[in-house]
């Protein structure tokens, strides 16, 4: 991602309470994520903004909103996630008691 496109997702949702910090926060002011930018280095701090930004899912959900999801779309797709996790979970179990 290009440094225009992290500024765009810093503008799209960011809420400056410090010029030295950034917080990109919801609707009900809840912080999510909070960058500190050190010695004056914003491309080190966009850069740990676009690695929290990608470990939350974020660009995933803005790409997900960026058209209408029908309701029987929206269902497939949490029944699918929902399938993922739970093999997921099972994966990850027989992995810690030794049979895989």
């Amino acid at each position: 991602m290009t440094r225009a496109a992290v500024e765009l997702a810093i503008s799209f949702a960011c809420v400056a309470a410090n010029p030295r910090d950034v917080f990109v926060s919801k609707e009900g002011g809840k912080t999510l994520v909070q960058i500190y930018v050190r010695d004056n280095n914003v491309e080190q701090a966009l850069k740990a903004l676009k690695k929290k930004m990608q470990r939350e899912g974020t660009f995933r959900e803005m790409k997900r909103r960026k058209f209408y999801e029908k309701p029987s779309e929206k269902r497939a797709r949490q029944k699918a996630e929902a399938v993922r996790r739970a093999r997921k979970l099972i994966r990850k179990r027989m992995q810690r008691e030794g049979l895989v």
